[in-house]
């Protein structure tokens, strides 16, 4: 049965989906699943940001064919692991947790960079193209270090 991690952010359309790619991007599909979902629900259904779609293009992936999720309490159930975007991500997300063992799923992507500042992936959405490139940057360089602990502990 292969490990289940989910990337999560505000509406599955900007963040999460390039996380997943790029998570995806590095890890053996027999071994692992990578999915994504959003707190919020205003876009289920729908495929990423053009601008998510074009950041990931330009750097080798393609994440058209993801649709976005709402994240809901089932998914304690469903996934070993829960990376957030940001404390605010994060904090919808621990609400929803029933149990200790369910909180302790949920942590923030960039504290594998940074385990002391516990930084936010900004959220590209309202800004330009520099924004994805930058959320595109930071999330390779978290996900290279998540994706080295994952196959150690799971191989």
């Amino acid at each position: 049965m292969p490990v289940k991690i989910v990337m999560v952010c505000l509406g599955n359309i900007c963040r999460s989906p390039l996380a997943e790619g790029i998570l995806a991007s590095k890890l053996p599909k027999d071994k692992f699943t990578v999915d994504s979902a959003g707190t919020g629900s205003w876009h289920i259904g729908k495929h990423p940001d053009e601008r998510s779609i074009a950041t990931a293009k330009k750097n080798g992936l393609d994440i058209s064919n993801q649709k976005a999720k709402h994240f809901n309490s089932t998914f304690f159930e469903e996934f070993d692991y829960i990376y957030v975007m940001d404390r605010s991500n994060y904090s919808d997300v621990t609400s929803l947790a029933k149990t200790e063992a369910d909180k302790k799923k949920v942590k923030l992507v960039l504290e594998e960079l940074n385990p002391i500042g516990k930084t936010d992936v900004p959220d590209p959405y309202y800004g330009g193209q520099n924004g994805f490139d930058l959320v595109y940057k930071m999330l390779n360089e978290a996900t290279d270090i998540l994706a080295k602990k994952l196959i150690e502990k799971h191989s």
